[in-house]
């Protein structure tokens, strides 16, 4: 089957299911598809949409096939988005139906929208003039329709003065067109004024856009340096060209901060794209998207797969963030994809970050990307100057967990008005109860992890399947009473302890697993920057992009936290993430201090943050990785082989480990026990691929997992290319 000959008896269908290949479907007599056509087919006992692909059909007796049932009048998924689905699939080697269902996550959307009933006026006149048919016919001046409700409203008078005036024929009924989801955004609406070194690398930007080709540019710059405005600038390009944008964030809670500085330099918000958008407004999202009314969208990893209708740029803002990376079903990371995506349809990609990844600075050394330096914040405000506080000299009091240092400067800070940021990446009260008399453990029954103490909550949470139980009075190994003991800090415990020093300060907590989700962080994150707390208590999520104009303290409560595990990107990582909190203080110009609490103040993440040199940090970050053939001078892939028993997940990860094909450039390391060897109740078992840059990692898991042992009973199978978590 072509494009070019529409008309067929059959097709291949990619239905939304791990199915490897498109499944052969009859085309009724007077159906037209083509490749790309969304259509409704059985499946089983099932009726589901798939889209039709490319390729020739099998071979089958057309008496065995069964029809398509339907095509939706929707938009055909274009040839570049087909052509990304099945490199993500033979790349990822997860089955192309599973990524297809990335696709068509809005089934309602399939279907136009309804128009919507309005009111129109005519020529004729009411039979009395009274004040509210007046405010009404004024407002209708000028030949709009206008939906019933919204006119009343815009006129200020009740539904029925409207019903009035239609009985009489001063309104007649017309069919109006959907609203679009967001206005148009308008590239001259508010032009910044940049400096200097904010303009070159616009104007770099720009001429990316303008050679339509596919090129990578890495914007790298301080925090605070104004990369959304440069970024802006490539989008305001993109719109002029006829071309729709997608620029992705990491976390849903950027996104309603992100939304005002769009519309402040558009005059609309973009079109949003995550998993809090409600189904109804998603479905909205996708067709118009789809149609190409959606201009701009702001969104989480999975809008990489919404079907844009003419896309020309993808922005990733905070490219290094791990958040980008999906572990669940198709296992990908969205910023390396969005790069893909870019070369398949041929545009161009911007990748932005404070802190970028080895990866990508690595690819701007090397001369695959385009790299633009902002090395200075917006309008001169200095960084805030950087201080490590070595915990084995000036250690908290007994039962605390900040040191005096710390809560010296955070009284000065309230004395001056202004705010303070203690950050511990730790949700919760506590990481460990356990019972002072017998020792007993809270421990997660489904996983191989403690249970955490949420004390606003009174629960005890697993932060890894769900798991959650109401903190017991009594222990129950001993049933002893109140001899329950929290063991180390999480937000919630220093939150108590900031309450003890500063009673009559307003101290808020910021952590994903709050009451009310999303939305109350939303409204915490506003009141924060309207200056309604004094001091604030957060886990990394207060780490990403806010802007807090009156934050001249951060507080780093355990510098080390991240440094404690054998994770290859742990340095990397601290140092992001400590950079990117220090530079939530002074963004404003005025003096600030970041303080980090250490017991290794001479470890090199450290020093690098506290010189600001980080440029020797990448440097030696780079050689390290050089020397010890890591991504991305070498490749990693792991495997890991679940059950519901021990020895099922044992036998079967042997198994395989026996049957990698022999190989110079790619060796196996495992089967070992995962560190979280227990999760959700399977047992898990990894194996961790390791080789050369160039060498043919799929085609050697393929061949191992193709002579290995077939996947039976309990046992699955879960492959992660380019992996970022080794739990």
């Amino acid at each position: 089957m072509n494009e070019d000959s529409p008309f067929v008896a059959a097709a291949p269908v990619l239905v939304p299911m791990p199915a490897e290949r498109p499944y052969t479907y009859a085309v009724p007599a007077g159906m037209r598809v083509v490749p790309g056509s969304i259509v409704r087919v059985p499946l089983g006992s099932r009726q589901v949409a798939g889209i039709v692909w490319d390729g020739a059909v099998e071979k089958v007796d057309a008496k065995k096939l069964r029809p398509i049932e339907q095509v939706f009048d929707c938009p055909p998924i274009d040839r570049a988005m087909r052509r990304f689905v099945d490199w993500v699939a033979q790349y990822t080697l997860s089955p192309p139906g599973m990524v297809a269902r990335m696709l068509l996550r809005a089934p309602e959307g399939f279907d136009p929208e309804p128009w919507i009933e309005g009111l129109q006026r005519t020529l004729l006149a009411p039979d009395r003039m009274t004040g509210a048919r007046e405010r009404v016919l004024e407002t209708a001046e000028g030949g709009l329709a206008w939906t019933r409700s919204g006119l009343a409203h815009a006129a200020g008078v009740s539904s029925t003065v409207i019903d009035g005036l239609r009985a009489q024929g001063v309104f007649e009924t017309v069919m109006i067109p959907p609203r679009p989801v967001v206005a148009a955004p308008d590239t001259s609406y508010a032009m910044p004024e940049l400096m200097p070194d904010q303009n070159d690398a616009a104007q770099m930007l720009r001429a990316n856009v303008a050679a339509g080709v596919f090129n990578v540019a890495l914007l790298d710059g301080v925090t605070g340096s104004g990369k959304t405005e440069v970024y802006f600038e490539a989008v305001a390009a993109a719109l002029d060209q006829g071309k729709q944008v997608l620029i992705l964030l990491p976390e849903i809670a950027l996104t309603h901060a992100f939304l005002e500085r769009f519309q402040q330099r558009f005059g609309a918000k973009p079109g949003e794209w995550h998993s809090d958008l409600p189904p109804r407004m998603r479905e909205r999202v996708w067709r118009q998207v789809a149609e190409g009314g959606v201009r701009v969208v702001a969104g989480a990893r999975s809008a990489l797969f919404l079907p844009f209708r003419e896309l020309g740029l993808i922005v990733v803002d905070e490219e290094h963030d791990p958040a980008y990376k999906q572990e669940d079903r198709v296992f990908y990371n969205a910023r390396d994809m969005a790069v893909v995506r870019g070369h398949i349809g041929s545009f161009p990609v911007v990748l932005a970050s404070a802190t970028p990844s080895v990866e990508s600075r690595v690819n701007a050394q090397q001369g695959r990307y385009n790299r633009a330096v902002l090395s200075a914040r917006f309008a001169e405000a200095a960084l805030p100057y950087l201080k490590a506080i070595d915990m084995r000299r000036a250690p908290p009091a007994r039962g605390g967990f900040l040191s005096p240092v710390l809560l010296d400067q955070m009284r000065q800070t309230l004395e001056r008005k202004e705010q303070s940021l203690l950050f511990l990446n730790r949700r919760g009260y506590a990481p460990l109860t356990l019972c002072r008399v017998c020792g007993h453990r809270f421990g997660c029954p489904v996983c191989s992890a403690w249970l955490v103490e949420h004390r606003f909550r009174g629960q005890l949470v697993c932060h890894h399947c769900g798991h959650n139980e109401r903190r017991p009075e009594a222990c129950p190994e001993c049933g002893t009473l109140d001899h329950l003991v929290a063991c180390g800090p999480g937000v919630e415990r220093i939150a108590e302890e900031v309450v003890a020093h500063f009673p009559d300060a307003r101290t808020i907590v910021l952590s994903s697993d709050l009451m009310g989700g999303v939305r109350r962080l939303r409204l915490e994150l506003e009141a924060i920057a309207d200056g309604e707390a004094d001091i604030v208590i957060g886990t990394q999520l207060v780490a990403k992009g806010h802007n807090f104009p009156n934050m001249t303290l951060v507080g780093v409560v355990d510098a080390d936290l991240g440094l404690a595990n054998g994770d290859p990107r742990a340095a990397e990582r601290t140092f992001q993430l400590l950079s990117q909190v220090t530079g939530r203080a002074g963004r404003t110009g005025k003096k600030s201090l970041g303080l980090l609490q250490t017991f290794q103040p001479d470890h090199p993440v450290m020093r690098a943050i506290v010189s600001g040199d980080a440029e020797a940090f990448y440097e030696r970050e780079i050689a390290e990785r050089e020397r010890a053939a890591l991504p991305p001078f070498g490749r990693l892939a792991g495997v890991i082989v679940s059950a519901v028993t021990r020895a099922e997940a044992e036998v079967h990860a042997r198994g395989l480990r026996r049957a990698a094909p022999e190989a110079t450039d790619l060796f196996v390391l495992g089967p070992a026990e995962a560190p979280l060897s227990l999760l959700g109740g399977r047992h898990r078992f990894r194996l961790l691929i390791q080789g050369e840059r160039r060498a043919d990692m799929q085609g050697f898991i393929r061949a191992m997992l193709a002579n290995g042992p077939k996947q039976r009973g309990s046992v699955r199978v879960q492959v992660d290319i380019d992996p970022q978590s080794f739990l």
